[in-house]
């Protein structure tokens, strides 16, 4: 602490003038800086403006497990479905034991395995995903897109699977946007 701080002071003091928050800074009786901002500002998550009953990214998946449910799953569709874990736990990063780390291993397995039958289909991973997710929210604009950005950079034809989980997503944002 320097010496006109011990004699002099430095205060911070806050004042409310005309439903705005004042907050002014000064040391030795000099202003240093004086800040304002509405008085009572309520920042709130994207997601949380939308309806109560706005669809998750769990029900989103669970629709992608409906309507596509027999396609095997493949790297665009892990990278997807990682995408979409990532966004409703707000971690950044998969869950380990699920379901996007599942859908990775799902794609390894069925990179090796020659049959169709045999391989790891999306309905496998996704049925029930409301429940796998360790925490879930509704699907806004940006997570569709974060989604669909994950799976065309995975798939050499740069084109999303009809159907699946990226079109599940973005339907799922445009009737939470309706809503």
């Amino acid at each position: 602490m320097t010496n006109i701080v011990r004699e002099q002071g430095a205060t911070i003091s806050e004042a409310e003038v005309c439903g705005h928050r004042l907050v002014t800074e000064s040391v030795g009786g000099e202003v240093l800086g004086q800040y304002g901002r509405p008085k009572d500002v309520k920042m709130i998550h994207p997601a949380a403006a939308l309806a109560p009953d706005a669809i998750t990214v769990g029900e989103a998946l669970e629709a992608a497990a409906l309507s596509a449910g027999n396609k095997p799953i493949d790297e665009s569709d892990a990278a997807a479905i990682q995408a979409a874990e990532t966004r409703a736990t707000g971690l950044g990063h998969v869950v380990p034991g699920g379901v996007g780390a599942k859908a990775q291993s799902a794609a390894a397995h069925n990179i090796r395995t020659t049959r169709d039958e045999l391989k790891t289909k999306l309905g496998d991973v996704l049925e029930d995903a409301t429940e796998k997710l360790i925490d879930d929210k509704p699907v806004t604009r940006e997570d569709a897109e974060g989604v669909i950005n994950a799976e065309i950079r995975n798939k050499p034809d740069l084109a999303t699977h009809p159907g699946g989980v990226s079109a599940s997503m973005a339907a799922s944002a445009r009737l939470n946007q309706e809503e």
